[in-house]
């Protein structure tokens, strides 16, 4: 990979409706940061970029509802995610904003050229109206059901269930997010991107000339789209808030924000350009540059079918290399979602564990989502720390300056002449740079960090096998060899932790007192020796500490403050039932009983066949709870019983009266008992 001149690395940008979360950490932002970390340090001339996606219905559906400017709610969060990513170590070379005048300026020539070109169609057409709101219903303005998978909270551009793209004059029984009126439909001009022009070309360039080195989950996605059909698509939407359409006759539309949000990674670059004195053309335009877009699996179609068709309409600039999509990081269980709180914000961890941004990257890469939805759990993370980065990683670099210390106040010791469990080990160590190298090229992060550890437990091995603290006391020339071999160890792990672990990395060359670029990832393959003879080393201290299981507590009990938060928030209760007359209660003869066997009613799903104690006699009742209840659970439960319901046939069995239950907060059933004990089966409920 080292031929190509430069790389291009483009980050999906944030979008500021809300901080950056732990799912979009593991699925673009640290794989791409390991990627472009790896290609610096390999001497590779690389650009890093991304910015804010400040457009767009959601955030001025923020804005009014927090009664504030879609400004106001984008400077918030551009702030907040900036510094969460420069606190994180996140190496952007440049990280802007899609409100920047260098990006309006960006899109609008890129959006002149294609309409100056005729490469737009011009489209007059029946768009959902609030006539209550005064305004169009783009986007997440409207709500309905979806076409495809028949979801009843589709976005009017997306459903986020099945994950399908439409128009908003596509769902089922649609209603203004702003009033809830159901919209009309008003006649408006718009432009669109013909795609499907592109469809027989875009075959070619993915399905079959990338069908041996872009991901399953990527290919298959686009096929699928290109399999249905590609249909013109807008380019243009009517708001009030964004990038102005820049032709005559077009007031209150502005750029569609899927339009304007990737030509932010081409404003980006010119903006790192302008300030280090570069030419931004190169790296967009040359042939010779390597474009690779990290994305989560969301933003496939974007990536792979919407702009390169922008990209290939324009016609002067390179196409991706590679998009290696993830799928997405689920959190205990669960979907993330940032409307419901249920994540872990980046700028929180950042507060609540200082100093462990290597710990979150490193959980995140070896749980990373690449080819399968994954589940973050906090019990996974504290077990990563705890039983890998310091059980292996950090006590090796623990032994090795503690001993170095000890034996030889810090100085590197020379080597006698070498075993071949020393040649052997050497050996090992100088084969990591390519086997690490390998899978990062190869977008395989997860595999490439728990081969840095097993470098770490190379080191333990070698360690635990000749016991240096034993034989100091009987061949101290013999340990002088085995601290120096441990030595070149630690300082290969100093080098090739960098991409995944910079933090730490650090840390390591201080102690290890060598230069942060003195040594580079070949250096560790080429070279004979990476620390000399009496090289002097710093004094050691703990590159991990052990995270309690109370400081995961607090967490898991934040998380289920906000499930309890949202049961409490979406709990519906049912309106009051009509009146009824004082005689027609007293006809109910309610009554406490006690379940003394239960059966499941054969070829039925929610059915069990009880037999209750209702102190007047034992009965046969049948209820639907056999989802909610296994039948040698609730035997000997204390229930509520409509005793003089008249019988009915269910399955051939007669059912004599009605267990009466409620749903608990989280939807589940419960059984209405009294809470005396004391209370006997057969007591009257009134």
């Amino acid at each position: 990979m080292s031929n190509l001149k430069r790389y291009t690395i483009t980050a999906a940008l944030p979008y500021t409706n809300g901080p950056v979360h732990i799912g979009h950490l593991a699925g673009v932002y640290v794989p791409a940061d390991i990627y472009a970390r790896y290609l610096r340090i390999t001497g590779n001339d690389v650009i890093y970029i991304c910015g804010s996606d400040e457009h767009g219905v959601p955030i001025t559906i923020k804005a009014k509802k927090e009664g504030i400017s879609p400004q106001d709610v984008v400077d918030k969060y551009h702030a907040i995610i900036k510094k969460s990513f420069e606190d994180f170590g996140i190496s952007f070379d440049n990280y802007s904003r899609t409100s920047a005048e260098i990006h309006h300026k960006t899109a609008s020539e890129f959006f002149m050229k294609l309409y100056d070109e005729g490469k737009f169609i011009e489209e007059t057409s029946e768009q959902l109206y609030d006539e209550e709101a005064n305004q169009f219903l783009a986007d997440r303005f409207v709500v309905g059901t979806c076409p495809k998978c028949g979801n009843e909270e589709s976005y009017g551009d997306q459903c986020e269930k099945c994950g399908t793209s439409h128009n908003a004059t596509d769902l089922i029984n649609p209603k203004s997010a702003i009033t809830g009126n159901v919209p009309t439909k008003k006649m408006t001009k718009h432009w669109y991107l013909p795609l499907e022009k592109y469809e027989k070309w875009l075959r070619e360039w993915i399905v079959e000339g990338h069908k041996n080195d872009w991901k399953a989950n990527v290919l298959g996605q686009v096929k699928s789209w290109l399999d249905d059909g590609l249909k013109p698509r807008a380019v243009t939407r009517d708001l009030d808030w964004g990038i102005p359409v820049p032709v005559e006759n077009a007031e209150g539309k502005v750029l569609y924000v899927w339009f304007d949000a990737p030509i932010g990674y081409i404003s980006s670059t010119k903006e790192w350009a302008a300030r280090e004195g570069k030419d931004w053309e190169p790296y967009w335009k040359d042939k010779d540059t390597k474009l690779i877009h990290f994305i989560g699996k969301d933003n496939i179609v974007f990536h792979c079918i919407i702009f390169p068709a922008m990209l290939k309409a324009e016609g002067t600039y390179i196409l991706p290399e590679n998009v290696p999509a993830n799928e997405f990081l689920n959190l205990e269980g669960n979907k993330i979602s940032t409307s419901k709180n249920w994540a872990v914000w980046l700028h929180e961890y950042l507060e609540d564990f200082p100093n462990k941004q290597d710990v979150l990257r490193y959980a995140l890469t070896a749980n990373a989502p690449e080819t399968k939805d994954n589940d973050f759990t906090w019990k996974d993370f504290q077990a990563r720390n705890n039983n890998e980065l310091v059980a292996i990683f950090g006590n090796f670099i623990n032994r090795v300056v503690v001993l170095t210390e000890k034996y030889y106040n810090g100085s590197v010791p020379e080597p006698n002449e070498f075993s071949d469990i020393d040649n052997e080990t050497l050996e090992k160590l100088q084969k990591f740079p390519s086997i690490i190298g390998n899978s990062i090229a190869r977008f395989r992060f997860r595999e490439a960090s728990q081969e840095l550890l097993n470098l770490a437990r190379l080191g333990n091995k070698y360690l635990a096998d000749e016991e240096p603290w034993k034989m100091i006391k009987e061949d101290e020339e013999r340990v002088k060899t085995v601290m120096y071999v441990a030595l070149q160890i630690a300082t290969a792990l100093a080098v090739l932790s960098e991409p995944f672990l910079p933090f730490t990395s650090e840390k390591l060359k201080k102690i290890l007192n060598i230069g942060t670029n003195e040594l580079a990832w070949n250096d560790v393959e080429e070279k004979e020796e990476l620390l000399h003879p009496n090289h002097q080393i710093s004094k050691g201290e703990l590159l991990f500490a052990k995270i309690e299981d109370s400081e995961i507590q607090i967490q898991l009990d934040r998380l289920e403050a906000t499930k309890l938060a949202n049961i409490s928030e979406n709990n519906v209760v049912e309106p009051q039932k009509e009146t009824i007359e004082f005689d027609d209660f007293t006809k109910l003869d309610i009554r406490v009983g006690t379940i003394i066997d239960a059966i499941k009613v054969p070829k039925t799903k929610k059915l069990l066949q009880l037999k209750v104690d209702v102190g007047i006699d034992v009965r046969t009742i049948v209820s639907g709870i056999a989802e909610s209840f296994n039948p040698e659970d609730i035997i000997g439960q204390k229930v509520t019983v409509l005793v003089n319901l008249a019988p009915r046939n269910l399955k051939g069995i007669e059912s004599m009266g009605m267990i009466l239950m409620t749903n608990t907060a989280d939807g589940k059933l419960a059984f209405i008992e009294p809470e005396n004990d004391s209370v006997s089966n057969g007591a009257q409920i009134s």
